[in-house]
């Protein structure tokens, strides 16, 4: 990845958005079918790979850590692997690039390993906490080494003996849930994890698929409790991968701002564990049509055509909040564009993603003459109906979803809007300005 910014403007579109197009390949989904097909025995197919650069830092780590790892067409690979406790130790430190996602679970991987690696990432990667991973695994057996704040590069000793875990999550991370998951599947016996509240369960669905035994429970408090019976043998399967509906979100809600528009995004991931946005927008008045409901993988897919409506206000529960954790710096573009106030609770986990997004989103809207508050964890967007004025330059801060939001406020707003960084967008949505020229909007480089 370049260090070099890429500044981008978005101008007012000139008309409505249309046209049918498919986001790329879930993120989080595309980081666990390379992962565990690097821990089966046999060949994983993966079909819908999203190919963006913080998929393809875990695709070379896991080929650094002794799977056979190739690209054989478009979006299509395959993953020989080396068995649950098969991995072998890397030559050389690996880079996770922007992928928090990536970083933390392959931290429980190698922690149940008998090898020594070091983990680092870019400039925004090495800024990100670790320790909320590095302490629950532990108590596995593995010893880590971290930069003061337990930040990367981090250097992990696995264990060779590991132990079986058994962890409640302070807060819901679907990340450190995993990572603690991929830890237990080199260890005897039952690893436990208990989380407040469900979070995305992309892991304990493919672990099935591959061939663990999962365990899922509700619990009274709301919360889950998942039990993994370790040491199992892992068999290679297909996989395909759905479009993201984190990245499906950001045509989305531009479709629904321009007025007019009318854009159907195809085979979206529809995990209800995910799609917390989706519900949120409806409740605003969004016209969303979800069609061609289907599963492919074990997840459910559909295509959703979107609409250009008057959206409202609304509270948004804290509850909701880890089935859209990624999806706020657009929901909140869309906060400033609707009637009233929309109230985002329990967003402190935005503070420590690829930026302190709570600070980042609320500086951007402010920025462009949107009237907001933060409440301790909560955001508070008071729209007037019509879109704030824009005519500012955001500091993305590295952070690829704030840039795509702040591209899309810029298709209504009088004044155009400059991301002082786009680069990072191909992180996660390769080819994202592209796409949405297509779709009619107005984005330069």
């Amino acid at each position: 990845m370049t260090e070099t910014p890429k500044p981008m403007t978005a101008r007012a579109a000139a008309g409505p958005l249309s046209g049918s197009v498919r986001v790329p390949g879930d993120k989080s989904m595309s980081h666990r079918a390379l992962m565990l097909g690097a821990l089966a025995v046999g060949e994983t197919r993966i079909q819908g790979l999203l190919e963006g650069e913080d998929v393809l830092c875990t695709a070379a780590a896991m080929r650094a850590l002794g799977a056979e790892v190739t690209r054989t067409g478009d979006g299509a690979w395959s993953v020989r692997g080396r068995g649950v406790g098969g991995l072998a130790e890397p030559d050389s430190v690996l880079d996770m690039g922007n992928s928090g996602t990536a970083a933390r679970l392959l931290t429980g991987i190698i922690a149940g390993h008998p090898i020594f690696a070091v983990i680092t990432g870019d400039a925004s990667l090495r800024r990100r906490p670790m320790k909320r991973v590095t302490d629950p695994l532990a108590q596995c057996g593995a010893a880590f080494w971290t930069r003061e704040g337990g930040r990367l590069p981090l250097a992990i000793r696995g264990a060779r003996d590991p132990m079986p875990l058994d962890y409640t999550l302070p807060v819901a991370s679907a990340q450190v849930k995993s990572a603690v998951l991929l830890a237990g599947l080199c260890a005897p016996g039952i690893t436990r994890v208990v989380e407040p509240h469900a979070t995305r369960d992309h892991t304990e669905t493919m672990l099935r698929g591959f061939g663990a035994t999962v365990e899922v429970d509700r619990r009274d408090d709301g919360g889950r409790e998942i039990r993994l019976t370790g040491q199992p043998e892992l068999t290679g399967r297909p996989v395909t991968v759905p479009a993201d509906p984190s990245s499906a979100a950001f045509p989305a809600v531009a479709a629904l701002i321009v007025p007019g528009s009318s854009v159907t995004l195809e085979g979206v991931g529809m995990n209800p564990l995910r799609a917390g946005l989706y519900t949120t927008l409806m409740e605003m008045g969004a016209d969303i049509e979800i069609r061609a409901q289907r599963d492919e993988a074990g997840e459910p897919v559909a295509d959703l055509t979107v609409s250009s409506s008057p959206l409202i206000g609304v509270d948004v529960p804290a509850e909701r909040a880890p089935s859209m954790i990624d999806e706020f710096p657009v929901l909140a573009v869309a906060a400033a564009c609707a009637t009233g106030t929309t109230r985002m609770r329990g967003l402190a986990e935005l503070r420590v993603k690829e930026s302190d997004r709570l600070a980042a989103i609320a500086a951007g809207l402010d920025a462009c003459g949107a009237r907001l508050e933060i409440a301790g964890d909560d955001l508070l967007v008071h729209g007037t109906g019509a879109p704030p004025r824009g005519g500012a330059t955001i500091a993305t801060h590295m952070d690829h979803r704030i840039a795509m939001a702040f591209l899309v406020l810029g298709q209504v707003t009088a004044e155009p809007v400059t991301v002082d960084d786009g680069g990072f967008i191909d992180t996660s949505f390769p080819g994202f300005a592209e796409l949405m020229r297509g779709l009619g909007a107005t984005i330069e480089a």
